[in-house]
């Protein structure tokens, strides 16, 4: 693993609802909202029905057009486990718990600002 992409610390606010917070390494602050991990999920299953409607990690499913809303509660982990020293695992109030979200694809799908600019940069070149 790049060492970039270990964290230093990782704050992951389950009680107050607002999140994980990942400092890493190389100084870089990451801010995940419970939804964007959970819309973010790195199973199979996930990662087929993001593919087939061509999402991102961490985009919001899309309505099918004229489709109501159903309505969803927020997600939040019922339960957080760290997987050896390489990722971290949430069981979901969905009862989803397949994802295990490696530091390397966190540190990729990282929502700030900086690092989505880098990504669609990135994108636009290949």
């Amino acid at each position: 693993m790049e060492s970039w992409a270990e964290p230093k610390s990782v704050k992951v606010n389950v009680t107050t609802g607002t999140g994980m917070e990942i400092v890493w390494k190389d100084g870089h602050i990451s801010n995940y909202s419970f939804t964007f991990l959970r819309d973010a999920c790195p199973c199979a299953l996930c990662d087929e029905e993001r593919s087939k409607t061509g999402r991102q990690p961490g985009d919001p499913p899309k309505l099918a057009p004229g489709a109501l809303p159903m309505f969803k509660p927020t997600a939040k982990p019922n339960q957080v486990e760290p997987v050896g020293r390489y990722a971290i695992k949430f069981i979901w109030n969905d009862k989803h718990d397949l994802g295990l979200y490696s530091w390397q694809f966190l540190r990729d799908v990282c929502p700030c600002a900086e690092c989505k600019a880098v990504r669609e940069t990135v994108k636009t070149k290949s």
